[in-house]
């Protein structure tokens, strides 16, 4: 297809590890999970593809002289799972009316709740077109963009997208020199919590910090167990093949970040993270051994620690949790975009929205006032 304007010629290809790694990160921006590495080797694991509900569909933009320009990460779904934007209920409400919800168009990083770009390179405006015609042409219900920046979703909005907006949890560093900085910020009650958990986790076990290659076949096999017990828990099954593991940790190098916590030598619990230019994003964890609070040691307070010694800006530890406030971590307004064909459908959504953004900001302004730190009303 061509957007008549620019006549940039728009392509779908069958997925990203056939693409040209080096055309494809220029417009990653360096972020882990758009990297070429991250999103083939979800493909090359068989953790998204056929029978996986997720079937790649990157979105390419290529100029006259056929050099990528701007691309998409998209699938076609087949399902609503492994998104973190819930739309079951508007899936359910489209098909009582005689619809078909799926396959839908979907825009992200596969298992993955972390914002940022996802309209990347030079020409938001005719990826967005593009979406919108795949979406038309194929007389799909919807097409969506999972945890978009906010550039992106302004781009999508002047396009008349619908906005919705999420609740994150995220840590921002302002500025400590150290874990006991930080900790000198919150509020005494609080700080004298964070270290009777981190004293109660501890307890007869070792850390491990892990990162590239320091990563071996046993570390990767205890973390493999540890993500399917957590997996097959919340989802199921879990997302992820093993094959996955081995692949990003050839391929992502020293951006994989392990946390294991040992009791007597061996591997107990473990925490997976994956590094960005100025961010530690806490992705999976789980554990073959109930400890108190070391759920919190691995995914919140070893996170943050980290990311000071490393001079991070931030740390995001995933999706939900309102647990995480009074751990140092802020309420984030997240975004995603929805382009909704059928006018009455969309409607319908559009006035949801308007009420849910609502109620997200005013959890929003509760939760910030329930936040530890010193300055803030708790103390």
């Amino acid at each position: 297809m061509a957007d008549r304007e620019t006549e940039v010629l728009a392509k779908i290809a069958s997925g990203v590890s056939g693409l040209n790694a080096h055309a494809w990160d220029r417009l990653s921006a360096d972020d882990p999970f758009l990297s070429h590495a991250f999103l083939s080797a979800l493909e090359d694991s068989g953790s998204v593809g056929p029978g996986t509900g997720w079937t790649p569909a990157p979105i390419l933009i290529e100029d006259e002289a056929s050099h990528l320009v701007a691309a998409a990460p998209a699938y076609l779904k087949s399902h609503s799972q492994g998104e973190y934007v819930f739309d079951h209920g508007w899936a359910d409400a489209w098909e009582r009316a005689g619809g078909q919800y799926y396959p839908k168009l979907q825009v992200a990083v596969p298992f993955t709740p972390v914002p940022g770009p996802r309209l990347l390179g030079s020409r938001p405006q005719q990826l967005l077109a593009a979406l919108e015609a795949v979406a038309v042409q194929n007389d799909l219900s919807s097409a969506h963009i999972s945890f978009v920046d906010e550039d992106g979703a302004a781009e999508a909005a002047r396009r008349g997208w619908l906005i919705r907006h999420g609740l994150q949890y995220h840590w921002l560093n302002r500025g400590y020199g150290s874990f006991e900085d930080f900790l000198a910020a919150l509020s005494s009650r609080k700080r004298k919590t964070i270290r009777k958990e981190r004293a109660a986790a501890l307890d007869g076990l070792e850390i491990r910090i892990l990162r590239g290659a320091e990563i071996g076949p046993a570390d990767w096999d205890a973390m493999w167990a540890f993500y399917q017990d957590t997996g097959s828990r919340k989802w199921g099954r879990p997302y992820l093949t093993r094959d996955f593991f081995d692949l990003a940790g050839q391929r992502l190098g020293d951006r994989v970040l392990l946390f294991l916590a040992c009791r007597d030598g061996l591997p107990i619990a473990g925490a997976l993270n994956f590094v960005g230019p100025d961010t530690l994003y806490g992705r999976y964890w789980g554990t073959i051994d109930e400890v108190p609070f070391l759920h919190f040691e691995l995914c919140y307070y070893r996170a943050i620690e980290w990311a000071i010694e490393h001079r991070l800006g931030s740390v995001q530890a995933g999706a939900q949790g309102e647990h995480k406030v009074a751990r140092g971590y802020e309420p984030v307004i997240t975004k995603s975009a929805h382009f909704i064909p059928n006018r009455s459908f969309r409607e319908a959504v559009a006035d949801f929205l308007d009420s849910e953004r609502a109620a997200v900001a005013n959890e929003a302004e509760w939760l910030r006032r329930e936040l530890p730190y010193r300055s803030s009303s708790s103390e």
